[in-house]
């Protein structure tokens, strides 16, 4: 994760917004005050939210981890947006 002091970032702002649209990868910004902040982009943002909401359902994990151990995979096909199941 890259690391820019807050003095910059307010500089560079518009780019630094730009950067982490573009390479998905966060920048902390430090103050002088030891109260960092990170620089993420919305997308990343909104699918941490996701995750974080996934996981908080009872049994989703295991049962997401049970069906990758127990699938025969090797008999798997691309999903056909039209395709009748």
């Amino acid at each position: 994760m890259s690391t820019i002091n807050i003095t910059n970032a307010r500089t560079n702002l518009y780019k630094l917004v730009s950067d982490v649209n573009v390479g998905f990868n966060p920048i902390t910004i430090v103050n002088n005050k030891g109260k960092n902040a990170v620089l993420i982009s919305e997308d990343e943002w909104k699918n941490i939210e996701e995750t974080l909401f996934l996981s908080s359902i009872p049994g989703y994990v295991d049962n997401i981890n049970e069906i990758r151990n127990n699938e025969d995979w090797d008999k798997a096909t691309e999903y056909k947006k039209d395709e009748e199941w």
